[in-house]
């Protein structure tokens, strides 16, 4: 893997990857609420802005559920295979340290946790309930470390001109990662201050907002590999 100013033979771009590792989840679960609103599984509203489902409860049930699965769990397989990637190319630009170490298997565990938060999705019984819980909180948590991990180490390739972005995508990792800890933070308060429903409408706002901040991640993965020509290169190593 290497980040060249032309195609090789035996070379492919590396961004798509990033890119679709973080739109299929949005389109899983897009396609999954829409369904469940349309067969009245869920209220019909705006998540993003009225909470008045999670994305959880909007994909748990019926074609809903079967078609969340189907692009979620292969999504969780490419978002783990980018991060891996991510670790290889900061360290090949120079980047050190042990935080970088950390990329790889942190997008490892995380991606194994959202396999088992959609494989149990839509089943029932304290022990699912509990792999569920735990699934989306591991991913959520190794998910913005990772962004922010990264995002630490292309500011400071950026500084030494080991990599030249513009200031917005140099710092959106730090930025996005930022923003889903202060959801939490707020999440948290609110949770503290106040009870139902309000609590839980604030829950599922923080869960949606919280998803789309993956997907501008990944997007934003897929835009620093694209403007850095990073490819992977193919071929069978000598003996």
């Amino acid at each position: 893997m290497t980040g060249l100013p032309t195609r090789e033979p035996g070379a492919l771009p590396l961004w798509p990857l990033a890119l679709v590792a973080g739109l299929l989840p949005l389109v899983a679960t897009v396609l999954a609420a829409s369904l469940s609103m349309q067969q009245g599984l869920v209220p019909t509203c705006n998540p993003f802005w009225d909470g008045c489902t999670s994305i959880s409860r909007a994909a748990r049930y019926e074609l809903p559920n079967i078609l969340f699965r189907a692009l979620m769990l292969p999504a969780a397989t490419l978002q783990a295979l980018v991060w891996v990637a991510v670790a290889r190319w900061l360290m090949q630009c120079g980047a050190a340290g042990r935080g970088v170490a950390w990329i790889a298997p942190l997008g490892v565990v995380a991606g194994i946790a959202l396999v088992v938060y959609g494989s149990f999705l839509g089943t029932e019984g304290p022990i699912s309930r509990w792999l569920r819980q735990y699934g989306t909180v591991v991913y959520f948590g190794f998910t913005c470390l990772n962004l922010l991990l990264t995002g630490n180490a292309v500011q400071a390739l950026v500084r030494v001109r080991r990599l030249f972005m513009p200031r917005w995508l140099e710092h959106a990792m730090v930025a996005l990662a930022s923003t889903l800890v202060l959801l939490g933070l707020g999440n948290a308060l609110v949770a503290a201050a106040f009870g139902e429903p309000l609590k839980g409408r604030v829950e599922n706002v923080t869960e949606w907002w919280g998803a789309l901040i993956f997907v501008l991640g990944f997007c934003a993965i897929a835009a620093m590999w694209w403007r850095e020509r990073v490819l992977l290169r193919l071929g069978v190593s000598p003996r």
